[in-house]
């Protein structure tokens, strides 16, 4: 068995990690696209390190963009079989994928425009909305915990991951010469205090794990809670500065733990009264997902909705869905929030309203995610004083703050507990991906104090033998 790790190495987008075993069988493990990496982001995302023809099968870990975001450009070019997934990660990743495609076949016409212009040939999006709408047809749902054949001499088993709707752990039970070895991806693991999801959940013992280390040398602040953060935003930019606050925020995961955190703050009457904008369409059809899967929900909130019905529907929440209702936020003078794709900024309609609202010094704009150090959000939390967006520099007057302990991703201890169900000793290789490079070296030094003997933090398109 042989693993080749074409995504997510030494950085944190671009998951895919492909297995082939001495059958020849190849066995994909997710098929992300890659995120805010400046310059070289084109040129990762149009070439995979492999030929899709080539691959077996696919297993998807959750819906992020950086876990199934190629997923139509892998079908586009000869993957034929199956993308197994649980059943709310078929729900996301189908509409994830065509709000990418649309995103592509936008921002191509814009760039088109400027190439035809300068005498340069027409380009091509990675894929179409026909395309991700062809690839959602080979999503093929599994239950958690429910060991299923895939291929032969290959069991796949999904553990719940805590991190979003739907996201799993992925577990492989692979037969070759008679022995039998198990092969864990942890896809992206969540936080075992997250207000709204279940905590991840333990796992059989691995021969050799593929690991996430996001936030491998960082403990989330847990003694301010989000609804308070929130809060103190809120009235110092819109109540007492009469601004407009900007928050972007992925549309899965994000934006309803933002909406969840308003509406305990009108439950406990301190949410102030004003209009609070959802703008993003991937958004709203997220959060309606969302709440298809309350048996995916932690116990606190099932208790809450014993009471209410909607977590997610607070007095002033109001949805955004045209184009032309978003360019109209543009001409509000008075203060309100507005929460919008995508979470780094990088794209989507929050990139427009921060470029018309960035300049204002009544204004502010609150990250609440990770951003890759290339993109804009992350530009704007270094404190800059100007900023190019769409091709024009601005001043950035506005206030630029970000909330640390909204992260959907598990903090070194989270992904310490995570891996505490196992014997490190009986773990042959331990594998560090989705991670920058200084936080995975970090992280190695502390799995290594607790007894995990052989740690490897592979480079893009590495390829190691496993026996």
């Amino acid at each position: 068995m042989k693993i080749a790790f074409h995504g997510a190495a030494r950085c944190v987008t671009g998951s895919k990690h492909l297995v082939t075993l001495k059958n020849g069988k190849k066995i994909l493990l997710d098929c992300g696209m890659f995120q805010g990496m400046g310059p070289d982001t084109i040129h990762l995302n149009r070439e995979f390190g492999f030929d899709p023809a080539e691959v077996d099968v696919m297993v998807l870990s959750h819906a992020h963009v950086d876990h199934s975001g190629l997923i139509p450009k892998l079908t586009k070019e000869g993957y034929k079989g199956n993308i197994f997934c649980t059943p709310g990660t078929k729900d996301l990743a189908t509409v994830l994928m065509e709000d990418s495609a649309e995103i592509q076949e936008n921002d191509i016409r814009y760039v088109n425009k400027k190439r035809a212009a300068e005498g340069l040939p027409y380009i091509q999006p990675l894929y179409t909305v026909d395309d991700a709408k062809k690839a959602a047809l080979q999503l093929q749902p599994i239950d958690y915990n429910k060991w299923t054949t895939i291929t032969e001499d290959v069991e796949l088993l999904y553990t719940d991951a805590g991190h979003i709707i739907g996201s799993a752990c992925v577990h492989l039970r692979i037969k070759e010469n008679g022995n039998i070895r198990t092969l864990t991806f942890s896809g992206d693991v969540g936080r075992y205090r997250d207000v709204i999801l279940r905590s991840p959940d333990t796992f059989p013992q691995a021969d050799y794990i593929i690991m996430e280390s996001t936030y491998g040398n960082k403990l989330h602040d847990m003694h301010v809670t989000t609804p308070d953060q929130i809060l103190e935003w809120v009235e110092r930019t819109c109540v007492q500065k009469k601004g407009k606050l900007i928050i972007p925020a992925f549309s899965v995961g994000r934006t309803q733990e933002i909406l969840f955190a308003l509406n305990q703050l009108e439950l406990e009457n301190r949410l102030p009264d004003l209009d609070y904008f959802v703008d993003s369409p991937l958004s709203i059809e997220a959060t309606e997902i969302v709440k298809r899967y309350p048996e995916y929900f932690n116990k606190s909130i099932q208790k809450i909705l014993q009471s209410d019905k909607d977590p997610f529907q607070f007095k002033g929440l109001k949805y955004v869905k045209t184009v032309e209702q978003s360019k109209m936020l543009n001409f509000r003078n008075g203060p309100c929030v507005i929460i919008s794709a995508s979470g780094m900024a990088e794209a989507g309609r929050v990139k427009h309203h921060i470029s018309n609202n960035v300049e204002n010094s009544r204004n502010a704009i609150l990250m609440t995610g990770y951003c890759e150090p290339h993109s804009l959000g992350a530009r704007l939390q270094t404190g800059v004083k100007e900023v190019r967006i769409f091709g024009v520099m601005h001043e950035v007057n506005a206030e630029i703050g970000a909330i640390r302990s909204m992260s959907a991703h598990g903090d070194y201890e989270d992904l310490s507990q995570w891996l505490s169900c196992q014997d490190p000793k009986a773990v042959q290789r331990l594998f560090l991906v989705h991670g920058e490079y200084d936080v995975q070296q970090d992280f190695r030094t502390r799995l290594s104090k607790k007894g995990f003997l052989d740690i490897e933090i592979p480079e893009l398109h590495y390829e190691v033998g496993l026996g």
